[in-house]
């Protein structure tokens, strides 16, 4: 099986949309547009996978993340990163996290990760710590604002544990 990571092209905007639309995913291609404007401009790298020249999955490295403990420390963070369903299970993901690992250490000894709390996330979940993710220590965050004991929210995908991993000595 042929796997191929790559930096985003406009050409990949369109097919990447089509695809997530065709599972049921809100995956826009204005996102997809946005996140080219912006590896462009240098505030973030898209690596794509295609598996025998058929888009299988992406994921972001975003160098100042909206997360205040990385964005503050310089610690680039993994983000949205997304396997299709078919392609799981197949060392794709592992790829992309190899990759993106790459990308962070030329600019920082630690990378940065949030997930999801929900069981949706258990495969990414279980992911980070098999590569050598820790939590940050910080607890659960709700849009980016640390909880505290007692407050209430919303179970979504906003609800989050973000996870570091020592990059290099």
């Amino acid at each position: 099986m042929e796997i191929e990571i790559r930096r985003l092209e406009a050409r990949d905007t369109v097919v990447m949309a089509a695809v997530f639309t065709a599972i049921g995913w809100d995956k826009p291609v204005a996102q997809y547009e946005r996140y080219l404007r912006e590896q462009e401009q240098g505030d973030r790298v898209v690596l794509v996978a295609f598996v025998e020249n058929v888009f299988a999955g992406y994921l972001n490295v975003v160098w100042q993340p909206e997360y205040p403990p990385f964005r503050k420390t310089d610690i680039p963070e993994i983000q949205d990163f997304n396997v299709l369903p078919q392609f799981r299970r197949q060392g794709i993901g592992t790829r992309l996290m190899e990759s993106a690992e790459r990308l962070a250490a030329a600019r920082s000894f630690i990378v940065g990760i949030g997930v999801g709390m929900t069981a949706d996330y258990g495969a990414a979940q279980r992911l980070y710590v098999l590569r050598g993710y820790v939590p940050d220590g910080r607890g659960l965050v709700s849009g980016n604002k640390p909880l505290v004991y007692g407050e209430q929210v919303t179970v979504n995908d906003g609800l989050v544990l973000h996870f570091t991993k020592r990059l290099a000595d």
